[in-house]
């Protein structure tokens, strides 16, 4: 017999990739300049060189076994240390090793820090609107997934619809910040309030309540953004990092887990992770990829491209009569669909060869996602296109 959950998976594909495959069909047909895909998240700015020299430099001087051979379960330990010697200078926090888990992105860094602290049965909250991904994540561990309400007129955490869905029987937030696919960055307000209602509940209920955060993004925050590191705030905090985004490496999937050492099971969660591996096949990322990034982790690619492409959008968008809360990172814009359908406005939006994502699946009918990693004399070009969009609308 096979597995009849992940049969009925095949009908729920993912929204985004098949609009990317639409995509990439179009582009055949009309060039790949007459196409504005704004639909997958892949980031378009080159890896800074001095990762690629670095990966030279191993691959040609090292001892092979050293940078093809399996790592240590929880990583490399030269990895490691520097990885909790950046994150301590950067955000003041004393990480060691023992709080590090190296893994496969943000995805493996997720997998594990679900397991770690919940387990089937228990419930999992996040906000919307939230990577949709978030739900196979969720149920593949036999937990529930929660989504609280979005505030559109902010993208900070709906507190009041938040307190309404707690309940003893959630043992984790899953928060995402800076956001995809809204591109919000949650403020130090909404941060520490998170956190002090948290700790009350912690209280009231007996047991802990972890936060895991989501941070692929940390390091696409534009000018004057409050962004705050959310394990300053609390002490259960699991942040889950990747390196596709700040260094442009998607493909390489590297990642890592960082349990606030302040917590008092910081050093038993890594090692349950690497329990946790033998149980999901998740385990061993790459040793030359792990001894590479670890050369240059105060580093990031050339990010600026983002925020310039970002306030074209947000200022022809709104001039054209679309609504939106204007993004503080990531290299997402999330304007309001000008009809209540907005399936039925993306794929009015095809017909101007606008590749655009319906937002019905990250918790926010009436709302599409644009991702715009694309060039930006492409994205200027993409204006007229929305004109005669929102024309159809008048």
């Amino acid at each position: 017999m096979i597995a009849e959950e992940f049969k009925q998976m095949l009908s729920q594909k993912s929204v985004i990739r098949e609009l990317a495959e639409y995509a990439t069909e179009r582009a055949k047909q009309i060039g790949y300049e007459n196409v504005f895909d704004y639909s997958l998240g892949n980031p378009s700015v080159p890896v800074p060189q001095a990762f690629t020299d670095k990966l030279v430099e191993l691959a040609s001087s090292k001892d092979s076994m050293a940078v093809h051979g399996y790592s240590p379960s929880l990583g490399i330990t030269s990895v490691r240390e520097k990885v909790a010697a950046s994150l301590s200078r950067r955000f003041g926090l004393n990480y060691k090793k023992e709080h590090i888990f190296m893994t496969s992105g943000a995805a493996g860094a997720l997998a594990h820090a679900l397991r770690a602290v919940a387990t089937s049965g228990d419930e999992v909250i996040t906000f919307a609107p939230f990577f949709p991904e978030y739900t196979p994540y969720v149920h593949g561990l036999g937990a529930v997934l929660k989504v609280v309400p979005p505030d559109t007129e902010t993208m900070q955490v709906n507190f009041e619809a938040f307190e309404k869905m707690l309940s003893p029987k959630v043992s984790a937030v899953l928060i995402n910040t800076p956001n995809n696919p809204s591109g919000a960055v949650y403020s130090t307000e909404t941060i520490k309030k998170l956190a002090s209602f948290l700790s009350q509940k912690e209280k009231e209920y007996g047991h802990d309540i972890y936060i895991i955060s989501d941070e692929p993004y940390r390091e696409i925050v534009f000018e004057h953004v409050d962004a705050p590191y959310t394990a300053k705030y609390y002490t259960h905090t699991i942040t889950c990092y990747s390196f596709s985004k700040s260094l442009s490496l998607p493909g390489e999937r590297i990642g890592y887990v960082a349990v606030n050492p302040n917590g008092p099971d910081a050093a038993l969660i890594v090692n349950m992770c690497g329990q946790i591996s033998r149980g999901i096949g998740h385990n061993c990322p790459p040793s030359l990829i792990q001894l590479a990034v670890a050369e240059v982790l105060d580093m990031t690619a050339d990010l600026s491209v983002y925020e310039t492409n970002m306030n074209i959008l947000y200022e022809g968008l709104t001039k054209l009569g679309f609504s939106c809360v204007k993004p503080g990172g990531t290299f997402y814009i999330f304007p309001k669909a000008l009809e209540e359908d907005a399936v039925a406005f993306c794929k009015r939006a095809l017909k101007y060869d606008l590749i655009l994502v319906p937002a019905d699946s990250f918790g926010c009918p009436g709302y599409f996602r644009m991702a715009y990693c694309i060039p930006t004399e492409k994205v200027e070009r993409s204006l007229a296109a929305f004109e005669k969009l929102a024309k159809d609308y008048q």
